[in-house]
């Protein structure tokens, strides 16, 4: 299998699946979108401090410009969030639509919030792309870890844009294809990332950088603020145990990974 197909294999699961799980997740219950965001966590930071900046950190020349550019990427993911490019609806709130997401008898905006999600959707799934591209050209374990830590993210974030879409106005079918273009621009931005990045080696690493900023800020600030909703004990031990669940995925798909390419 060459690499660029590995790639494009990778963003599609990363992208479509995402979708399409998303679609069946809708079928369950409201209180399952925080077992999926919990887990999602887990599988996010596990992929940036166990897999991507280990590896960034071991092809970087200069630490100390990859460890600016890991703090850089985390102010920029900052910067554009607060300019409304992107924005993740995970939690029953929805901050910057101003609307309770998860509304079962929502109030149509005639579509405004739903343009505005799916646009910024699809520049992030490009960037995402991007990303896989980036681990890949450095190691195919690497590639395989970023990929399954963005499909496993995408998840509720899919479904939280899902939701999104139906209150601004969109039939089910609707916001399904609208969310699965949307996510077809992820294989876009892997094919650009395989051309584009493959001549310019020395860069990988900052790209990985920016990859695990990423991961880093959307767990820590879009994430994990809304699990802290919930106090109680018992969901504590829960989002505790969920997240520690999706560290040990993407640690035991990094060793499977590893083991399939360098077999005894």
């Amino acid at each position: 299998m060459s690499l660029l197909v590995a790639i494009l294999l990778a963003s599609a699961a990363g992208g479509v699946l995402s979708v399409l799980l998303a679609s069946v997740a809708m079928r369950l219950k409201a209180e399952w979108v925080p077992v999926m965001v919990s887990y999602s966590i887990g599988a996010l930071l596990g992929a940036a401090f166990l897999e991507i900046l280990p590896h960034a950190l071991e092809h970087a020349g200069n630490m100390e410009a990859l460890s600016a550019t890991v703090l850089g990427g985390i102010m920029a993911f900052f910067i554009l969030e607060k300019l409304v490019l992107w924005r993740h609806c995970h939690t029953e709130h929805c901050e910057a639509h101003g609307a309770h997401a998860y509304d079962p008898a929502p109030h149509h905006d005639h579509g405004r919030s739903g343009l505005m999600i799916t646009v910024g959707d699809t520049v992030h799934n490009f960037v995402d792309g991007v990303m896989i591209a980036a681990a890949f050209l450095v190691d195919f374990k690497l590639g395989v870890v970023t990929a399954f830590a963005i499909a496993a993210h995408e998840v509720p974030q899919e479904l939280g844009d899902f939701l999104i879409l139906l209150h601004s106005g969109y039939s089910k079918r609707q916001a399904l294809l609208l969310n699965l273009l949307s996510s077809l621009a992820m294989m876009v931005g892997a094919m650009l990332g395989y051309f584009l990045l493959a001549p310019l080696e020395w860069i990988l690493p900052y790209m990985l950088a920016i990859a695990a900023s990423g991961m880093i800020y959307v767990a820590v600030a879009d994430l994990i603020p809304g699990l802290h909703k919930r106090v109680e004990l018992i969901h504590t031990g829960q989002q505790a145990l969920l997240i520690g669940l999706g560290i040990f995925t993407v640690w035991g798909a990094g060793t499977l990974a590893h083991e399939w390419m360098h077999p005894h």
